[in-house]
């Protein structure tokens, strides 16, 4: 197989490349003893949801990976240790604060985007609020937005029921001026960037031509194996043509075209890899073989469109979709076995209790015996992790598979 250079491709198997993005994930080793912070930055950021259906998605994920791992440690890097900071990858993340620096363009362009979006939505009465917030800040300390007040708008058509000093906070600090100091029952709670972020950090000033190749460069370093938009996706900093320009640059045999087979047959990919590719592929073990719960926010599951062309596993929240229309339920954890996606299952904290409401197992996937053992096992686990008895499993609740 020859690539659009019409050298020889190299080629990765189905499972060679679905077991490097396991490892790259932090989901190809036994799930104990990686450092926390080592393992976030081996991830590059944990997405930050606040719905808590059994545990929220972020302490969700770190569970998956981290046996061990309890909320409070995330809170103790996140606010005591200034380990991380939260801000925006795609979305709400908590971040290595190493990786601060390199936000630096992302507080450029937002205030250029955000003030040009939010103008149009909110008028400039957010803007006329900058000075004042910073200042009550400087001089009263940490807020949370409820401490502003403010009017709010009350009209059916406003855009979210931001009052000015709301929107403001979150324009600060989406544009570098603020971060966020900790959080208050998922409340954000608002700090000079100055009293937040180290000065060693903040000392670190690199240019946009820095960032853009360490956003790419990481990018792909923590996908193996991907596409420009791919990799320009990944922290959503670098633009596509700018992803494009960086891999065209390093045709000098710093990145190889590979060819990348897909779930289904015939299904093959021609992506940007290191040249090194199938011998980290074939360095990574055998992944465990138990069965893990995934948060619906799980990296592996980030992209949705790879997740389904690498493993063949259709997956989409439905918490907007109304209760009738649902295929499966409103927020559904996949169920990772060895390195496949085998299957989904709706289950939710209820007074104090883990209650199992239904599973579905993927096309193909038998439920055998021991199957059903290392899912109970797995959801023993869960409620544990989460304070709760169980579990408890509804009548009917395994159900079958689905197209």
């Amino acid at each position: 197989m020859r690539g659009s250079t019409g050298k020889p491709l190299l080629c990765l198997s189905n499972r060679a490349a679905r077991k490097l993005f396991l490892d790259r994930h932090g989901l190809g080793r036994p799930p104990e003893g990686e450092d926390l912070t080592g393992l976030i930055e081996r991830l590059g950021f944990v997405q930050i949801d606040s719905i808590a259906t059994v545990e929220r998605a972020h302490h969700m994920i770190l569970a998956s990976r981290r046996r061990s791992y309890r909320p409070g440690q995330l809170d103790d890097l996140l606010e005591r240790r200034r380990a991380l900071f939260e801000h925006w990858t795609h979305d709400a993340s908590v971040i290595p604060m190493s990786f601060y620096p390199h936000w630096r363009l992302r507080f450029c362009r937002d205030a250029e985007m955000l003030r040009a979006r939010w103008e149009k939505w909110r008028g400039v009465e957010f803007e006329e609020r900058f000075d004042e917030v910073l200042e009550r800040i400087r001089e009263g300390g940490p807020v949370m937005a409820r401490e502003l007040g403010g009017n709010r708008r009350r009209d059916a058509s406003a855009w979210w029921d931001w009052h000015p000093s709301k929107t403001a906070l979150e324009f600060l600090w989406r544009t570098g001026a603020l971060a966020i100091d900790r959080r208050e029952g998922f409340q954000k709670v608002f700090d000079l960037a100055d009293r937040v972020i180290p000065a060693s950090v903040r000392a670190a000033v690199p240019d946009e031509r820095e960032t853009l190749a360490w956003a790419c460069a990481s990018a792909l370093d923590r996908l193996g194996f991907a596409s420009a938009r791919e990799i320009a996706a990944f922290w959503d900093t670098a633009t596509l043509d700018e992803a494009r320009s960086w891999c065209a640059a390093r045709d000098t045999g710093e990145l190889v075209e590979v060819a990348v087979e897909g779930a289904r047959l015939g299904e093959v990919r021609h992506l940007f890899a290191h040249p090194d590719v199938c011998e980290r592929a074939e360095r990574v073990p055998e992944p465990p073989g138990g069965v893990r719960v995934l948060s619906p926010f799980d990296p592996l599951l980030r992209d949705r469109k790879r997740a389904e062309w690498l493993f063949g596993f259709r997956y989409r929240i439905e918490i907007y979709v109304p209760e009738k229309k649902r295929e499966y339920g409103y927020y559904v954890f996949p169920l990772l076995e060895g390195d496949q996606l085998v299957g989904r299952i709706d289950m939710r904290r209820r007074e104090g209790r883990l209650c199992v409401r239904a599973l579905w197992p993927e096309r193909g996937v038998r439920l055998g015996k021991g199957r059903l053992e290392r899912i109970g096992r797995e959801l023993a686990r869960i409620a544990r992790f989460c304070g709760c008895d169980g579990p408890v499993f509804e009548n009917g609740w395994i159900r079958e598979s689905r197209e």
